[in-house]
């Protein structure tokens, strides 16, 4: 063989070797998304954007029923749209024993659950200690047993060198954003009051409706959403949010020790009525499915403890939560919140009534009716908020000013799904989380379900 022959053979066996481990390295670092049981449509928004180096085909592992139908049906219809369709390639596996298929094939490298609640926790910790990463839904846990397998996941999760992450897409709308920008400038809001259970440091009210549209379509529940067992209760449902606000909005960036700065002081529980005709509207089940009997009274309505409300201390600073259900919003409006932070200078509130045409909007106003400062500290403030929100402007309003939020900033709900998403990946790509995400989540957690705790233990309203 000639010289050159040779030479030339071995320069292409050297460069397919390069290109071989840089292809591996590649597939390595290459996310690969498994979809566990999907029973709840906020599995389906994470898929609704595509998203740089995740791979298209997703691994779905889940019993056959209505629920994975559903889920599939809305991928498809994300891959179908004709404004920026996604291109995601399903593979589906729906034998009795999907949850061990998934440990035991590890197609991919992150687990999505969002659905049923039953067994969340305990998959949670048993992905994570199949060496697994997680991205959960809330609630991770609904009641105590579950805080403690949560609990034991993180530290699982510490040993194992993989992330568990709880779906929290409320930190990203505007006003919220907003709300907490503006408090972090003490010039402005001064320092975050201390309250009383009679008057509250913190507010936080959410009204959540049952029949709803999501991504165009009237959306159909599963008939086991209105069983607490499986769902969770309004105290540990909905109301993860909000006690993740609060944290996030008192305490900002600082980890939290659940032993020692979190004190319940009282809560409550009660149902949401639902007739079997509205039962039916949004699960399409014409009767009761025996399980949720016991809740039903003169054979035609339903009543569920979807409703909660508690008031604890975080690090000295009473808050109050409030989470309720109802069956329809009246007509052009949608789920609201109200959301008020006091500090000794300023009031930063929230509200999405009438007044605001069920939209969002942030109030600034001032603790003292006669303060002659309060108004240039504002402007100032302002400016300090417009470095990183461009466009964000104030008018004066019936008790102080009103925050004018730009169009671009409301994405609306379902796009907080991604930009979750986004963070998480960031997450992965850095192999590192704030050092404070943990510790918070688990401090949420054990409020919750203490919340709920108490509230059973008080009876109901």
């Amino acid at each position: 063989m000639k010289p050159l022959t040779l030479f030339c053979m071995l320069a292409i066996l050297i460069t397919a070797c390069k290109n071989k481990k840089t292809e591996q390295a590649a597939n390595k670092e290459l996310i690969r998304l498994l979809t566990l049981d999907p029973g709840h449509f906020h599995a389906a928004l994470v898929q609704k954007e595509m998203y740089p180096n995740v791979d298209s085909n997703v691994y779905v592992y889940a019993p056959q029923g209505q629920d994975l139908d559903l889920h599939l049906k809305r991928i498809d219809a994300y891959n179908a749209r004709s404004e920026h369709p996604t291109h995601w390639n399903e593979h589906v596996y729906t034998g009795f024993d999907f949850f061990n298929k998934m440990i035991t094939e590890k197609k991919g490298n992150v687990v999505v659950m969002s659905g049923n609640n039953l067994k969340k926790a305990e998959y949670i910790y048993n992905t994570i200690d199949a060496g697994m990463n997680v991205l959960a839904d809330k609630p991770m846990a609904i009641d105590k047993a579950g805080f403690e397998l949560i609990k034991n996941a993180f530290a699982k999760a510490s040993q194992k060198n993989v992330f568990l992450y709880d779906i929290m897409t409320e930190r990203f709308e505007a006003t919220n954003e907003l709300q907490r920008a503006f408090a972090r400038i003490k010039t402005l809001f001064g320092d975050l009051e201390k309250g009383t259970p009679d008057n509250p440091a913190v507010t936080k009210e959410s009204v959540h409706y049952l029949y709803k549209s999501v991504s165009g379509t009237v959306l159909q529940r599963p008939a086991w959403f209105f069983d607490i067992s499986r769902q969770g209760e309004g105290t540990v449902d909905v109301a993860t949010h909000l006690v993740d606000l609060a944290q996030i909005e008192c305490f900002p960036e600082q980890a939290l020790d659940y032993q020692k700065d979190i004190e319940l002081l009282s809560a409550k529980r009660w149902t949401t009525p639902v007739t079997l005709s509205q039962f039916a509207e949004i699960t399409k089940e014409p009767a009761f499915p025996d399980y949720l009997k016991n809740n039903v009274s003169s054979d035609t309505v339903l009543n569920t403890y979807f409703n909660g409300s508690f008031t604890y201390k975080l690090r000295g600073v009473t808050i109050k939560i409030t989470a309720t259900w109802a069956y329809k919003a009246p007509e052009g409006s949608g789920d609201t919140y109200y959301s008020a932070l006091r500090g000794t200078r300023a009031s930063l509130i929230i509200r999405q009534g009438p007044e605001q045409h069920y939209h969002p909007v942030l109030y600034i106003e001032p603790a003292k009716k006669k303060d002659a400062d309060f108004e240039k500290d504002l402007n100032n403030a302002l400016a300090e908020i417009q470095a990183n929100y461009p466009g964000i402007a104030i008018k004066k309003a019936v008790k102080g000013w009103q925050v004018l939020v730009p169009e671009k900033y409301d994405t609306g709900h379902e796009a907080h799904f991604g930009q979750v998403m986004q963070q998480y990946l960031r997450f992965l790509k850095e192999k590192k989380m704030p050092e404070w995400e943990v510790p918070n989540m688990i401090a949420k957690y054990y409020t919750t379900t203490s919340a709920l705790e108490i509230a059973k233990k008080s009876g109901t309203k």
